[in-house]
C-alpha cells in the first residue's frame, strides 16, 4: 500500500496568535470596543493598541475566530511580534 504524499505545509492547529505591531505599551481595547473572551472577533478588528514613543498601533486581528484570551497584561511593555491575544479559528 503506497502512502499518500503531501505536498507543502498542511496547518490543521486552530489556534492563531494575534502579534503586537510594535515596541511600546499594550492596552487592551475595552469591552464595550472589544468582546469578552469565547465571542467572535472579525479579521481587521482590533483588539487593543500598542503606544510606541506616542504613537498609538492598532492592535488588529489578521483572522476571524473565538477570542480565547488577551496574553498582556494592560501596560505590559511588549515588543514588535510578541504574541498579545489567541484565537480559535474555525476548522477548515
Amino acid at each position: 500500500m503506497e502512502a499518500a504524499v503531501l505536498t507543502g505545509e498542511h496547518l490543521l492547529v486552530p489556534e492563531r496568535v494575534i502579534l503586537a505591531p510594535a515596541t511600546g505599551l499594550f492596552r487592551p481595547h475595552p469591552p464595550a470596543t472589544v468582546t469578552a473572551e469565547g465571542e467572535v472577533v472579525y479579521e481587521g478588528q482590533a483588539v487593543g493598541v500598542v503606544e510606541a514613543s506616542g504613537t498609538p498601533h492598532d492592535v488588529t486581528s489578521p483572522f476571524a475566530g473565538f477570542l480565547m484570551g488577551i496574553l498582556a497584561h494592560p501596560g505590559e511593555r511588549v515588543r514588535e511580534g510578541q504574541p498579545v491575544a489567541w484565537l480559535r479559528t474555525a476548522a477548515a
